[in-house]
Formats: structure tokens, C-alpha cells, sequence
């Protein structure tokens, strides 16, 4: 009896050994692919506090609380069990799926430029989406969603990459590491995002010190700075969110391309890159990455200014005629 116990025990231990090696081996190939994305998130986390603009500061949690849930759910609930699905049975749909989403990434991203220069067309283009808010609920609601769809695409890209970077192993692993990827980066970026749109309460809050000390005169100074600076901080933010939008998604139809043969712009950006690079001794890293981020921008600007009349005159009206057609059904 002692030793069937003892053998049990060992057999016990035994598993327990294989079950701490499985873990141990899930948490480094999730900490490997997080690395690996670490890119995709920062363009997230850039991208998002551009929709925190126009709103009263009590809403800014708010916000940022839905657009995380909202994250969280397509990553978990959507994105998760589709990467699975499709690394499993249809691998191949993964490319141009994630062309498609760069494609949106772009128009969303070059629409934000057409307003800055052509702000009167920008107001029609607009109109003719249908996208016009006519209070501040629906406003709030509709950059909610906009930002939700927007973050779809980046999480897409993101669960992607973490997957590329995961070996071959059984799905139930896959999975469990790409829940951690997701559940992980969904709580750095929308954590990030809530210090910086809160980062000017901060200030007003240190700058109200009324300390006599060194100390409180340090604080007074740090907070006066965030006071001032944190807007145009957050602006600056919003034009590097446009345009990592615009680049990502760029790079995202480049890679794309070049998967199914047609390298031509991914060469000759990558030829761009590297001699850019070659042409300074200093920052060589830095100044291909520019380079690089520049011709990807670029094929992303193309991209989205032809997709922009191709929504105006085809997507959107498709879609205004559809919803028409769905509400009275609804109603009856």
C-alpha cells in the first residue's frame, strides 16, 4: 500500500513537472511574441488617444474603458479562436484577410489627412457616409466604435504576428499563448492611454501643491508642465497615431504583396532604407526604420486616397441602400 502510494505520488510529481515545464514554455513563447509585436503596439497605443479629442475630462476614462473592453472581446472572442481556425484549416486566407485590414488602416489614416487639407470636401465626404454625429452621445458612441474597428485591425495584426512566431505545437498551447499576448498588451496599451489622458489632471493636481519646500516646488514646476504641455503632447500623439496608420497598413500591403511574389515596392523601399542608412555614419538603425516607415507611408497614401472615392461612390451608398432595406425589416 506504501508503495502504490509512493508511486502515486511520483507519478503525481511527475505530471506536475510536465504541467511547470508547459508553462514555463507558454509564458516564454508569449513574452517572445510580445517582443516580437512590440511595434503594432506602440502604432496601438498611438493611434488611440486621437479619439479622446473633443471630450470633457470626465468622459476620458470612460472612453478609454470601452474601447479596452472592446479590444479585449475581439481579441479573446474573435481574433483568438479565427487565428486558430485559420492556422489549422485555411492558412492561406490569413494574408489576404490581413491585406484587407492594412487596406482600412490606410483609408482611415488618409481620410484623417484629406480633412486637414480639404476640410470643406471632408465635410461632404462625410455627409455622404452618413457619419455625421447630432449630439454628444452619438458622438462618443461613434468614435467608441471607430476605435474599436480601428483596434481590430491592429490586434489582428498583432495576434498574427504572435502567432507567426509561436512553433508548431498543439492548439490548446497556440491558444493559451495567444490569450496571454492578448489579455497582456490590451492591459499595457489602454494603461498607457489612460496615463496620458489623464497625465494633465495630474499636473493641475501637483501644481496646486502649496508646499514651501524644495519638494513642493518641484512639484509645482512638473505639474505647470504637464498643464501646458500635455495638449500639445496629445497632439503631436494624434498626428504620429495618423500616420502610424497609414504606415502600418502600408506595410501590412507590402508584406502582403511581396508574399505573393510582387516584391518590387518592398525592394525597392527596403534598397531605400538601406541606403539611407549606408549614407550617415550615425543612427544607421534609426534612419532605415525612418525610411522604411516613409515608403510603407506612402503606399499607404495611394492606397487609402484611391479607397477614398471608391467608399464615397460605391462602399457607402451599397451600404446606406442596405441598412434601408434591414430597418423596415426589423420594424416589422
Amino acid at each position: 500500500m506504501a508503495v502504490g502510494l509512493i508511486a502515486l505520488l511520483d507519478d503525481v510529481a511527475a505530471i506536475a513537472k510536465v504541467a511547470a515545464a508547459q508553462l514555463d514554455d507558454v509564458a516564454t513563447q508569449a513574452a517572445k511574441a510580445g517582443v516580437k509585436a512590440a511595434g503594432v503596439v506602440i502604432d496601438d497605443a498611438a493611434v488611440t488617444p486621437r479619439y479622446m479629442t473633443g471630450f470633457a475630462a470626465v468622459r476620458e476614462i470612460p472612453i478609454v474603458r470601452k474601447i479596452a473592453i472592446g479590444s479585449l472581446r475581439n481579441k479573446l472572442l474573435i481574433l483568438l479562436p479565427a487565428a486558430l481556425a485559420l492556422s489549422y484549416f485555411l492558412p492561406s486566407a490569413i494574408t489576404p484577410l490581413l491585406m484587407i485590414g492594412g487596406a482600412y488602416l490606410c483609408y482611415e489614416g488618409t481620410e484623417k489627412v484629406y480633412e486637414i487639407v480639404f476640410p470643406h470636401k471632408a465635410q461632404a465626404h462625410e455627409a455622404a457616409l452618413g457619419s455625421i454625429a447630432i449630439d454628444p452621445k452619438t458622438l462618443e458612441d461613434q468614435k467608441v466604435a471607430s476605435a474599436i474597428k480601428t483596434d481590430f485591425i491592429l490586434s489582428a495584426e498583432i495576434m498574427a504576428i504572435a502567432l507567426s512566431v509561436i512553433p508548431a505545437s498543439n492548439l490548446w498551447t497556440q491558444g493559451a499563448v495567444l490569450a496571454i499576448v492578448a489579455v497582456g498588451i490590451t492591459a499595457v496599451v489602454y494603461g498607457a492611454v489612460a496615463i496620458i489622458v489623464k497625465a494633465d489632471d495630474l499636473g493641475v493636481m501637483l501644481a496646486a501643491s502649496r508646499s514651501a519646500s524644495v519638494l513642493g516646488s518641484v512639484s509645482r514646476g512638473v505639474g505647470r508642465a504637464l498643464v501646458y504641455g500635455m495638449p500639445y503632447f496629445l497632439k503631436l500623439l494624434s498626428i504620429v497615431g495618423t500616420a502610424a496608420m497609414i504606415w502600418v497598413g502600408g506595410g501590412i500591403i507590402v508584406h502582403g504583396l511581396e508574399t505573393y511574389g510582387y516584391t518590387s515596392i518592398g525592394h525597392a523601399i527596403h534598397h531605400a532604407a538601406e541606403a539611407a542608412a549606408h549614407a550617415s555614419p550615425f543612427a544607421q538603425a534609426a534612419l532605415e526604420w525612418i525610411v522604411g516607415a516613409a515608403g510603407a507611408g506612402v503606399v499607404g497614401l495611394v492606397v487609402g486616397a484611391l479607397l477614398i472615392p471608391v467608399t464615397s461612390f460605391a462602399i457607402a451608398p451599397l451600404w446606406n441602400a442596405a441598412k434601408r432595406l434591414i430597418r423596415p425589416a426589423r420594424k416589422a
